[in-house]
């Protein structure tokens, strides 16, 4: 049985500089879209009781409330199901956070990245800090009582005291949830061909995500997942769905689903999804779940639990991984269940993970 699903909304009115996720500015093409969208949930939801929905993209604010509600009732929920949507702070009016709430979304996340107007009009963001501020602002006239926000540190011409300060703005907007990401310039996106000047090194971007756990926990922040921290009660239902390794459904132009070991995959190509999307998916070996098992679960704040993977794959973890344990002591703990990263590991969580990749 599956009880959680994410819909891609792939559509963007422009792209950020940074951007290399499936999105797309042909907003002439978001009927059609939609009616791909509704035929696929068709075809493969089978009406199970949901416990998290969840509206990524692209920019899912560009929906009408109305298209939200053609979408959220062709699943079955409750009041105990956290349905979130992401939202560009540029265009969210108090009517709009209204009808949201109307149509059963519970959890909101803004796409903040910055509260320095000069970076995000250089990045290519279309709000404002006082955009983001009246949302947060409207967002609670409406009595939401759960909103993240999303930074991202490492961006041009930014310096450690002026994330310090966005984290502190942020704390002052008495959010319940924020998500960090480092800078990270992929191919397909802008600032891959047309390099940004100004941007802090490596070791930049450590002392600001260090400086982040240091400000958040010391703020009565859960510092749950690598990238996450949340007040206590408002950790990310659906994404820790993910990262504990369950199965979820994945609906649009470039989501990914995880059902009976069988990861799959939909077009990326906005037309093809449109006019004849071919899923193509891949049967997960018990090696390969292993493997998956460990690197999401060591994600988390928590770590993995041992005795579990143990059992589930017929294992001695200890044994089998103890050469890599041993190799990076001092950036794995031991906790009552197994282990999870330090700090300072985290920072080394892309090599030692590929350890457990083999």
């Amino acid at each position: 049985m599956i009880n959680n699903a994410y819909i891609h909304i792939p559509f963007c009115k422009s792209r950020c500089k940074y951007c290399s996720f499936v999105s797309y500015t042909k907003l002439e093409l978001k009927n059609q879209y939609l009616n791909a969208l509704i035929s696929e949930i068709k075809n493969f939801y089978k009406n199970e009781l949901l416990n998290t929905l969840y509206f990524g993209g692209g920019t899912p604010s560009n929906l009408a409330f109305e298209e939200f509600k053609q979408l959220t009732d062709l699943f079955k929920t409750d009041a105990d199901t956290e349905i979130t949507a992401e939202l560009n702070p540029e265009s969210i009016t108090l009517d709009y956070l209204q009808n949201l709430k109307s149509v059963g979304i519970n959890r909101l996340s803004f796409g903040c990245q910055t509260f320095d107007d000069g970076i995000l009009k250089y990045i290519g963001r279309r709000h404002s800090a006082k955009d983001v501020e009246n949302s947060i602002k409207n967002a609670k006239l409406v009595d939401f009582k759960n909103i993240s926000l999303d930074f991202i540190y490492g961006l041009p011409n930014q310096t450690i005291k002026m994330f310090e300060d966005d984290l502190y703005r942020a704390l002052d907007l008495d959010v319940q949830h924020i998500s960090l990401y480092g800078l990270k310039i992929d191919e397909n996106c802008y600032f891959a061909k047309y390099p940004p000047e100004n941007l802090p090194d490596e070791d930049a971007q450590a002392d600001m995500y260090l400086k982040a756990i240091e400000v958040l926990k010391k703020n009565g922040f859960e510092h749950y997942e690598i990238s996450n921290f949340s007040k206590k009660g408002f950790n990310s239902r659906h994404n820790l769905n993910y990262w504990d390794n369950n199965s979820y459904y994945g609906f649009g132009c470039g989501a990914h689903g995880y059902v009976n070991g069988e990861r799959y995959f939909n077009s990326t190509d906005l037309e093809k999804y449109i006019n004849d999307n071919k899923r193509t998916s891949h049967k997960l070996s018990m090696q390969e779940q292993l493997e998956e098992e460990i690197f999401l679960g060591l994600r988390k704040g928590a770590g993995i639990d041992i005795e579990n993977i143990n059992k589930k794959f017929g294992i001695d973890f200890c044994s089998k991984y103890a050469y890599i344990l041993e190799k990076y002591s001092d950036y794995l703990s031991k906790t009552p269940k197994g282990f999870k990263f330090t700090d300072e590991g985290i920072l080394l969580s892309n090599v030692i993970l590929s350890e457990f990749l083999q």
